[in-house]
């Protein structure tokens, strides 16, 4: 299995264009650190390709790593799908970025796709642009890619996004229900196993079972502390109220990801306010010494 990182900027990207805190002030004076939105793209054969996630930074994406280029017919491309994580803008606007006539599938949770169905009406947008096949991803049932790609859902949390249930036209807001997701692939010829996650409110014991046996891991890093953002005065929100525990701090996930035996461990999804962006910040040199990796537009895995 091919894993392609894409980006690794949670919402808003990096520099986020409406913030001045530290992170976004580098990321101007230095264009080398920024990035994308989080996203990587899976293969089996090296031929097609899956995206997790369509990030609102798709196009440059796509652009930007070549055995995601079109050809050799004028109007073929090695995308063939798309995998949702959930239904949150950052990882769903893209689909607006690849309506040119494309036939890709699209694969997401019975709530994902109903938000894309009304509140965020995506399908019906897209409708008579591109000829998008929707197909509804059980939560514990694994699905054939293709010949040598399996992939299987489980749960991380429940929380829908901020806009859902604004509608009066809408259906009744399921709180319960199967927002968020992450990804196990695995290579039916190797036998390697990635686990992607990008968002994690809590590491339980039904998490642990997911990552024990991984070969690579991509893990949410959105926040390094609960209270990032209200110490920084970017907002008030904590992290795990928007569905994120913390990288640092003894209740944090670095220890747990770094006692994993995986090959390759590695943060994506990270809030512009993370001091772990900084190359030479001590927060990173932490995790460096723990064997974690923080993820970048570019960086390559097989396993």
């Amino acid at each position: 299995m091919f894993v392609h990182c894409l980006g690794v900027a949670a919402g808003g990207g990096f520099p986020q264009w409406n913030c001045a805190c530290t992170g976004c002030r580098t990321a101007r004076a230095k264009p080398e650190v920024a990035t994308t939105h989080a996203g990587i793209a899976v293969s089996g054969d090296g031929d097609r390709w899956f995206l997790l996630n369509a990030t609102p930074d798709v196009h440059h994406q796509i652009a930007a790593d070549p055995v995601l280029h079109p050809g050799p017919e004028i109007r073929e491309t090695p995308v063939a799908g798309v995998l949702l994580t959930d239904a949150e803008f950052d990882h769903t606007i893209g689909l607006l970025m690849l309506r040119e006539e494309s036939s890709l599938k699209v694969y997401g949770t019975h709530p994902v796709l109903e938000a894309l169905s009304s509140w965020f009406p995506v399908r019906e947008l897209l409708s008579d642009y591109a000829d998008l096949a929707w197909s509804r991803i059980e939560i514990g049932k694994p699905l054939e890619l293709d010949d040598r790609l399996r992939v299987t859902a489980f749960q991380t949390g429940s929380k829908a996004p901020r806009y859902v249930g604004r509608s009066r036209h809408s259906p009744h807001r399921d709180s319960s229900s199967e927002w968020e997701v992450g990804f196990r692939l695995q290579d039916k010829v190797t036998g390697g196993t990635v686990v992607y996650a990008p968002t994690l409110p809590r590491w339980d014991a039904k998490f642990a079972e997911q990552v024990a046996s991984a070969d690579c891991v991509f893990l949410d890093g959105t926040f390094w502390t609960d209270d990032e953002m209200s110490c920084q005065g970017a907002g008030n929100r904590t992290g795990r109220s928007m569905g994120h525990m913390p990288v640092g701090g003894a209740d944090g996930s670095a220890r747990a990801l770094a006692a994993l035996p995986a090959k390759r461990k590695i943060y994506t999804h990270i809030n512009n306010t993370n001091p772990i962006l900084d190359e030479g910040s001590g927060e990173r040199r932490w995790l460096t010494s723990l064997g974690i990796e923080i993820g970048r537009a570019g960086l390559e895995v097989e396993v």
